[in-house]
């Protein structure tokens, strides 16, 4: 009999994976594994460590439940090893981008292991982060830098607990002020960009944040990063550009501010060293530039929801219809603002 391990993070979201944890046993179980289940703790990397013993010890499938932070642990926990269990996911989170990504049902425990029980799947990039100590880090949705970027990691727990989405709003209307240019070298696989910039996004998928057309043609298995350089710093243009992604138009990618490239290997170092900028790594603090990124496709073999990825006319769970009738209004006061 195949073997499970379940890991969860009974904090994440609104703590409601607590309510679950049998009736996901009885599924796995169902669907053909012995399963047990892992409560992580406060203590630093308690999701990571669980995955790399799971993965010791010969475990088939590991299926994690909790935000883009704890999925993030059980990837570095796995990526190391030649062989590695399988992957799925139960998203509880906040922003769940990597849910968003792989169309897997946020906040309804249930309904996402489901997803293993149609045993599809893909076998999904995972990028490899490395900065100038040698310090090396998987992600497996987005790498970014620059003062936005703060954005995830700079949210104390209990508020996203308690607030959540309107939690990051908040956090992000103080930063984006402070946003500076930087100068800086990105080498990539057409060459090198040299100038300034005031935030990168490398993403393996095409949600940031819990907006999913930043990144609009990223793929989950092709190898490649989607490599967005913002060439401004300027409050208003930054906010038009911000109304472009939420528009959901993908105009934004075509912008004069931003350099958009494709790539399966990139480097990014500051001219100044005195300025380097901040790496956020699937959420969660990353090191500084310099940074190299290298993209491990096909890496890890993930149950996804491969019918509604390749469904052109889905149309979105609630969650996201909601934000996006949110964005249409956001995008559409500051093209009014604009004018005026």
């Amino acid at each position: 009999m195949k073997k499970a391990r379940f890991i969860y993070n009974p904090t994440s979201g609104q703590e409601i994976i607590k309510r679950f944890i049998a009736d996901i046993l009885d599924k796995l179980e169902g669907f053909g594994y012995e399963a047990s289940a892992f409560q992580t703790t406060p203590e630093e990397k308690s999701a990571e460590r669980e995955a790399a013993r799971a993965s010791e010890s010969g475990f088939d499938l590991i299926v994690v439940a909790g935000g883009d932070g704890t999925i993030n642990e059980v990837v570095n926990g796995i990526s190391p090893y030649e062989k590695r269990p399988m992957l799925a996911i139960v998203p509880v989170g906040t922003t769940n981008d990597f849910a968003r990504a792989l169309k897997i049902p946020r906040n309804k425990p249930l309904e996402a292991v489901s997803i293993i029980g149609k045993e599809q799947f893909l076998n999904i990039d995972v990028g490899l982060a490395t900065t100038a100590d040698h310090k090396s880090t998987y992600f497996i949705n987005i790498a970014a830098g620059g003062a936005l970027t703060e954005l995830t990691y700079s949210v104390p727990s209990h508020l996203k607990t308690a607030f959540g989405y309107l939690a990051y709003l908040s956090k992000g209307a103080e930063l984006l002020p402070r946003m500076k240019c930087a100068p800086v070298k990105v080498y990539h696989d057409q060459g090198v960009f040299e100038g300034d910039i005031s935030m990168f996004f490398a993403a393996l998928t095409n949600s940031v944040g819990g907006f999913e057309k930043i990144a609009p043609d990223a793929q989950l298995d092709d190898g490649l990063f989607t490599l967005i350089l913002v060439k401004t710093d300027n409050f208003f243009e930054l906010m038009a550009l911000l109304a472009m992604v939420v528009n959901g138009s993908g105009k934004h990618m075509d912008d004069v501010n931003v350099e958009y490239i494709k790539s399966s290997s990139i480097e990014i170092e500051p001219v100044n060293s005195e300025h380097p900028l901040l790496i956020n790594l699937d959420g969660e603090y990353g090191g500084k530039t310099p940074v190299k990124f290298d993209n491990l496709k096909g890496h890890i073999q993930m149950f996804v929801n491969l019918d509604e990825i390749n469904d052109e006319n889905y149309i979105g769970d609630e969650e996201t219809l909601a934000l996006e009738a949110v964005a249409q209004k956001f995008a559409k006061e500051t093209e009014k603002a604009e004018k005026e």
